[in-house]
């Protein structure tokens, strides 16, 4: 006799006639008037539960079986047999059943089997991946980091852990998370009676970290190809579906690299993912198919095959202002690309997957290469139909000099990223890399709506309960 998960029973790979051993939670249990139970038991695995059917003759049947309701715990042995119902191959006669944790009170168990509302489902975080819904986004989003990791692995990339407290603004934003040891009630002031941090735990101001590309680009300089994985942070007071204060982040950087070579890498990385979701987690991405988005298979099905479009900011900007439609946002040469532009072009003009290059320098960051124009920069958004930017990435300027002006133009003092252009000072190279939101990639594949849904516990403006 084995323990076993759920996953090799229901998949054949567990031989018809062996004993083993399942252990996990009752979902439902059926009662026969043959003198039968049937339970079904989950342990995460897989999308669908074990069928185990449970005769009157077990010694506990009565007085502990019967009593067996949604969200106990179970230790359940007996044989594998082919499954005389309908819906799934095996099912597993059980010869013993032990109880491992009761629910207090059925009646007021958050997670009775019952359909219940998303908003619902975040108020009760610590409980939700008992559902379909949580427990397939759980799986999904595993199966999307190892195959991220997968990929760059393959591709020769190493893996570089960047820290999440920094004393630099990557994006010159300024909505960052203030990091800090110093006594709210008590701060100590300098002479000119603002806040000493050179009295604080590092010394002097620090942060959660907005992005680890800055930090990424030094390894990338002696590495020749990595990438990071890990959270990052935006103090933006954005109560959408589309924002979270805490969300991981994928960072590639590569060194000697175009802007076009990292477009490539992007289009394939993607493709890659997508493919390994769908094979690897058929059982999940069949339940959001059926229950969440019609189109969430065939919609990754149409990405991989897909030839990806690219057009130049300008080109789409003009290709907007001539479509004839009526957006909500007004589009010119200049304005930073909404949702809704994003979503015409990859959906409704190009009919695939579309990477638009080359945007105006005043709506992108300091570190982005400018062009020979001197009024754009080697960036790049990737737009996928259904959701719009889904990657956004840059050639990285590694021109000491022209570095420094942009810098001067945003405002930026460039003592504060002296590290950063040492990297120019000293055998410097041309280099490129791009962001994929891990979130928006989840809710991408999944078609759920709302980020909110697709990451454990969610960090949002005025929530941080779990």
């Amino acid at each position: 006799m084995s323990v076993v998960p759920v996953a090799d029973v229901l998949q054949g790979r567990v031989a018809v006639d062996s004993e083993v051993t399942v252990r996990g939670w009752v979902r439902t249990r059926r009662d026969s008037k043959a003198g039968f139970s049937f339970l079904a038991v989950y342990d995460g695995s897989c999308f669908d539960p074990v069928q185990a059917v449970i005769n009157n003759s077990l010694p506990n049947y009565n007085q502990e079986v019967l009593r067996l309701t949604t969200g106990c715990s179970v230790i359940v042995t007996g044989k594998v047999v082919a499954s005389q119902g309908q819906g799934q191959s095996f099912e597993i006669q059980a010869t013993n059943v032990e109880v491992t944790g009761w629910v207090e009170d059925p009646d007021t168990y958050p997670m009775a089997a019952k359909r219940h509302s998303i908003e619902y489902l975040r108020e009760v975080a610590h409980l939700r991946p008992r559902t379909n819904l949580i427990g397939a986004v759980a799986r999904v989003r595993h199966t999307l980091a190892q195959a991220l990791h997968r990929f760059f692995d393959e591709q020769g990339f190493f893996w570089v852990s960047t820290p999440l407290i920094t004393a630099s603004d990557t994006e010159g934003a300024g909505e960052m998370f203030r990091v800090s040891t110093l006594d709210l009630e008590n701060l100590p002031r300098n002479d000119q009676g603002k806040v000493d941090f050179d009295k604080d735990f590092f010394g002097k101001e620090s942060f959660l970290t907005v992005s680890g590309q800055l930090n990424g680009e030094t390894y990338a300089c002696a590495l020749s190809k990595i990438y990071t994985f890990g959270p990052t942070f935006r103090a933006e007071n954005s109560n959408t579906s589309r924002h979270l204060a805490e969300f991981w982040m994928l960072e590639p950087e590569v060194a000697f690299a175009s802007l076009n070579d990292v477009a490539g890498l992007a289009e394939a990385m993607l493709k890659y993912v997508f493919k390994a979701v769908l094979e690897e987690r058929a059982d999940d991405m069949q339940f959001f198919a059926e229950r969440v988005d019609k189109d969430a298979i065939d919609r990754l099905q149409r990405f991989v095959s897909a030839d990806f479009a690219q057009v130049d900011y300008t080109d789409a900007v003009t290709i907007l202002e001539n479509c004839g439609k009526q957006f909500e946002n007004p589009v010119y040469w200049g304005v930073d690309l909404s949702s809704e532009h994003e979503r015409y072009l990859a959906e409704e003009h190009f009919k695939a997957p579309v990477v638009v290059k080359n945007y105006p320098k005043d709506i992108k960051a300091f570190y982005m290469r400018l062009n020979e124009d001197g009024k754009t920069v080697a960036a790049m958004d990737v737009l996928a139909p259904g959701i719009g930017e889904i990657i956004g990435g840059s050639q990285r300027e590694e021109r000491l000099d022209v570095l420094d002006a942009r810098m001067a133009e945003m405002g930026l003092n460039k003592e504060d990223y002296w590290w950063y252009r040492d990297l120019r000072r000293y055998g410097t190279v041309p280099h490129s890399g791009f962001g994929l939101g891990f979130e928006r990639l989840i809710a991408y594949v999944t078609g759920v709506q709302n980020v909110r849904d697709v990451i454990p516990f969610p960090r949002t403006p005025r929530n941080a309960t779990f």
